[in-house]
């Protein structure tokens, strides 16, 4: 599979690389701002190594053997990143959370993405996917994504990872029956969702939350949509709960403002609430919103807007004039 790459490409055709890589990376570590170390790490040693570089093998399979080391090397002192429904069940939509976790427990968004070509490349940018994955041994997660998203062969990887085709060819399959396993688990039936719809479905979610209406937002949802909010681990199951949560301990969200980005390939939105002078908008949460055929399965809402905002591009704030965001 390889791309023809040469020793002659030099430092511009490996800085070439750095888009796919932190796309690899950051499935691979869950989190963005790791995955941008992590990337300029391995262009950092194939910089210095290129003139070891003897071509025995095409130069992408070069690099992501540099990657995947360099990725391996920091899962073996980190934690599983997740997200809520991966540390409890579900819980009350009218009930609080409990305090705060550290932000290092949790699977990170990745900003942008086509959302188009999500729709026709299925799951491998969801955030969901990408939780599961953190399920995978290290190297079953690399075996698999080499394979299955990447579209490396068996040789090649068998390569990667200085074992024998068949070895590579049993942690590809263990790696497939454990997400199989998850998705069994879950009750993650997706189906793709056609770009038209699922723009369709992000304008009328953004409007229905902007108008805070409770019965236009339940048939928006699937019947076993979540809603979860990193960095605390609640996350509630269903409608009824949703809503619950909406019009209880996150009431003071009504008459928020949502402004469009994208991440994980996913619509999402900045969401502002009313300011407490009643003159602007203060960044609450970035939300990622999910889809399966034309319902949607998931909203997680990331509170860390400090970091996240300018990250996805979204401003400081909103005036009360201001019509970037969403309105009613």
């Amino acid at each position: 599979m390889g791309d023809g790459g040469t020793v002659g490409a030099g430092v511009e055709g490996l800085e070439g690389y750095r888009g796919e890589l932190t796309g690899y990376c950051y499935r691979m570590l869950g989190s963005y701002a790791e995955a941008e170390d992590a990337v300029q790490e391995t262009l950092v040693r194939a910089w210095r190594g290129i003139d070891g570089f003897e071509g025995r093998s095409a130069l992408r399979s070069w690099v992501y053997r540099i990657a995947t080391n360099v990725c391996l090397n920091a899962l073996a002192s980190s934690k599983r990143r997740a997200l809520p429904m991966d540390l409890s069940g579900p819980s009350e939509g009218g009930t609080p959370p409990a305090d705060p976790q550290d932000a290092t427990v949790w699977v990170e968004p990745y900003p942008g993405g086509d959302p188009e070509a999500a729709a026709a490349t299925g799951e491998s940018v969801r955030l969901a996917f990408v939780a599961a994955l953190q399920h995978l041994p290290p190297r079953q997660r690399a075996t698999l994504l080499l394979r299955d998203v990447l579209g490396f062969s068996a040789l090649e990887v068998a390569g990667l990872h200085g074992c024998s085709v068949a070895s590579a060819n049993s942690a590809l399959q263990r790696a497939r029956a454990t997400l199989a396993a998850r998705r069994k688990k879950d009750g993650a039936a997706v189906q793709p969702s056609d770009a038209r719809v699922r723009r369709v479905l992000a304008k009328r979610y953004a409007a229905a939350f902007s108008r805070y209406d409770m019965e236009e937002l339940s048939m928006l949802l699937h019947v076993d949509a979540t809603l979860c909010l990193p960095p605390y681990a609640k996350w509630m199951r269903g409608a009824p709960d949703i809503q619950a949560w909406l019009t209880g301990p996150a009431l003071g969200c009504r008459g928020s403002r949502l402004v469009p980005t994208v991440a994980n390939g996913s619509p999402a939105f900045g969401q502002y609430r009313p300011g407490p002078d009643g003159t602007g908008y203060e960044p609450w949460a970035l939300q990622v919103v999910e889809f399966s055929g034309d319902l949607i399965t998931g909203i997680t809402a990331f509170r860390d807007t400090e970091r996240l905002f300018p990250l996805f591009g979204l401003p400081a704030s909103l005036h009360e004039d201001d019509r970037t965001g969403a309105s009613a």
